[in-house]
């Protein structure tokens, strides 16, 4: 129908907001790739740029987020107040870059929608649970019903792709060893800005915040720069890891070398914007 790329792009976003901006891209990109359109891989592109951005919003949207909130014991009102900029920025950005695409009209198709299984209210329930001991609202321990559920009753959805965690794990010794070499470059605010957005192009932006959360108290300059890393490279973000993977890997695309070009041109493109958009921020401050 109409409109197709905003409505996927604003849906990406949204997502990883509540759902991470891993399980949005997991969601959503399978669903581009189905559709009978054209710009299938701008669309994917724009759909990592969006869960990257929507992610940043929120405390339980990203990894960095979370363990950024927890361990330096940030309230709601606080968090919201420094990353909304960010967000509701690339918002913008985004909902006009999807409006210039033009794919392919196809004729509605009248379906009966799909009954909702029991299962997933299930898991729509113990998602509210992680974001309230996210919250402080439950005790943290309480989340530990969403492990242990579907080990007793569904233990296929614990399926894991080795490669990707592998790789994970492998940027988080990277990082471990950066620590001595940055610990003293580090200094005032944009410092920390700056080289936590740089570093997390080589080693991702979760290991990144762990690297630099160690020896600064400025959350919030490390806040932006660590979600800031997650434009540009294929490491800045899992989430870009995941979603250029279901790319290439789908059977019906075959338009690797342009696709990865295009990726990273954009990618960088955005992450330049969001460096340019600290600055003048807080250059005000």
């Amino acid at each position: 129908g109409r409109a197709v790329p905003l409505k996927l792009v604003l849906s990406t976003f949204l997502l990883s907001m509540l759902i991470t901006n891993d399980a949005a891209l997991i969601v959503v990109v399978p669903l581009t790739l189905a559709l009978n359109v054209r710009r299938k891989d701008i669309l994917v592109i724009l759909e990592a740029l969006a869960a990257n951005a929507g992610s940043a919003l929120t405390p339980f949207g990203n990894p960095q987020n979370l363990y950024i909130y927890w361990t330096y014991d940030l309230n709601l009102a606080s968090f919201l107040r420094v990353i909304a900029p960010f967000s509701l920025f690339f918002l913008v950005l985004l909902i006009a870059a999807s409006l210039l695409i033009r794919t392919k009209r196809t004729e509605s198709v009248s379906a009966s929608p799909g009954k909702i299984s029991k299962s997933a209210l299930v898991y729509g329930l113990l998602l509210i649970v992680v974001l309230l001991s996210v919250l402080h609202v439950l005790p943290v321990y309480a989340a530990l019903v969403v492990v242990v559920y579907p080990l007793i009753t569904d233990r296929k959805v614990l399926k894991v792709d080795y490669s990707l965690l592998i790789s994970f794990l492998f940027f988080f010794g990277i990082a471990d060893n950066l620590q001595t070499l940055f610990e003293g470059a580090v200094g005032n605010n944009g410092h920390v800005f700056l080289l936590s957005s740089l570093v997390s192009q080589i080693i991702s932006n979760v290991p990144a915040t762990l690297l630099f959360a160690d020896f600064t108290d400025n959350w919030q300059a490390l806040l932006w720069g660590v979600n800031a890393g997650g434009f540009g490279s294929l490491f800045g973000s899992l989430a870009n890891l995941i979603a250029y993977k279901i790319y290439v890997t789908d059977k019906n695309t075959d338009n690797y070398s342009s696709f990865t070009r295009k990726f990273l041109l954009i990618g960088y493109a955005v992450f330049l914007l969001s460096v340019l958009l600290y600055y003048m921020i807080y250059s005000f401050r």
